[in-house]
């Protein structure tokens, strides 16, 4: 097996006196193919424009290699990594848990609590767990559980709606966009 020891690793990018010997296919700063060099040549047209040369694709043959300022490359480089990582969000499902004979201003707090998780952009689960003979009132853990979804409407919107499994009634909310 060949092991290619020019290849480009993640850390440092192959530039003025580490590009590898060998061919180079020359791109200037405007985009135009200036030609095929071999390493040495390449350097010297470098040096005389006073400008770096990077090595953009060390598998093509020949080599690809651009003539830019390297510290502004770099630093655009990481300027997209950064707005990419931001874009990336990490969504949390939250859980609350609701009791059928929940009091009222226990209840509001339940639901003042699932606003700030969907303000913050996180899903919620809300769930309600019917113990024992509970489940005979099934009705008023039902008008209990409606009533948390009409006020959390204006936040959010339904991704999963109200199921009844086994003896726990549950629907997963997640924030409007």
């Amino acid at each position: 097996m060949k092991i290619n020891k020019f290849k480009k690793s993640s850390n440092s990018d192959l530039y003025n006196e580490n590009i590898p010997q060998g061919k180079y296919l020359i791109i200037d700063e405007k985009g135009e193919q200036l030609g095929v060099f071999d390493q040495k040549e390449a350097l010297k047209l470098s040096e005389q424009k006073e400008i770096d040369i990077v090595v953009v694709n060390a598998d093509a043959s020949p080599m690809v290699a651009r003539l830019m300022n390297y510290q502004k490359h770099r630093y655009n480089q990481q300027k997209k990594l950064r707005e990419a990582k931001k874009k990336t969000q990490i969504i949390v499902l939250k859980e609350i848990r609701l009791n059928p004979t929940i009091d009222k201003n226990d209840l509001n707090t339940k639901i003042k609590q699932a606003q700030k998780f969907l303000k913050q952009g996180d899903k919620v689960k809300v769930s309600m767990r019917f113990r024992g003979r509970m489940i005979n009132n099934f009705q008023l853990g039902e008008t209990v559980f409606k009533q948390v979804m009409q006020d959390l409407k204006n936040l959010s919107q339904i991704e999963t709606p109200l199921k009844l499994q086994g003896n726990q009634l549950t629907a997963v909310l997640s924030p409007l966009k």
